[in-house]
């Protein structure tokens, strides 16, 4: 089965005394649209450790929401989930596309710095390199202006803000837009995608 892992958010509730996980449903129907059958990780790091192991997935996706808990996140057991399930694929071979939150992390991972930025919340913005010039959504309030030498920069904004990018010599690719916020999905989101996941 091609399954994919996809993590999620980290919601608190106050008036429950509760910390919930949740993701957006157009993420699973992003998936579903590029043939996968998605399937959602809680953030408990043993229970994301021994669901790698029992579905053998052929990729995994890290998402958006909250921020770090280095940059005033509070959600640390999401941290420690993705990069424990980060670590996992790394050892493993299991392709790993991050967006947005999930592009900080992976770059965060990889000793890359991030910092706040204007003019990144809720517009669309035109992004260049070498993936070609790209007309891209965009919902982030901090991003990466330099790389370290672990990461090949794909896209940046005219601000120098890093859009796309992949760690080199690793199957895991990133991007700071949200592919399922697109409507319809775009082709060539899911291609992408799909390329990434590929057993090739």
């Amino acid at each position: 089965m091609n399954i994919v892992l996809y993590t999620q958010r980290v919601e608190i509730v106050k008036s429950y005394g509760e910390r919930r996980d949740c993701a957006d449903q157009n993420i699973a129907r992003f998936l579903m649209a590029c043939g996968f059958i998605p399937v959602p990780v809680p953030n408990i790091k043993e229970l994301a450790l021994n669901m790698l192991k029992a579905l053998n997935p052929i990729g995994i996706v890290f998402t958006g929401g909250n921020s770090l808990e280095k940059y005033g996140g509070d959600a640390p057991e999401r941290d420690e989930t993705e990069r424990t399930m980060l670590r996992y694929a790394i050892e493993h071979g299991i392709p790993v596309y991050g967006f947005c939150r999930g592009m900080q992390i992976i770059l965060d991972y990889f000793d890359c710095e991030l910092s706040e930025v204007n003019g990144h919340v809720a517009v669309r913005h035109e992004i260049k390199g070498a993936m070609g010039t790209m007309d891209v959504n965009s919902f982030h309030n901090q991003g990466c202006l330099q790389s370290t030498t672990a990461i090949e920069v794909l896209a940046k904004t005219s601000d120098g803000v890093i859009e796309a990018a992949a760690v080199k010599g690793q199957k895991i690719m990133t991007t700071m837009w949200h592919p399922e916020r697109e409507v319809p999905f775009k082709k060539q989101d899911i291609e992408f995608v799909q390329r990434l996941f590929s057993e090739e």
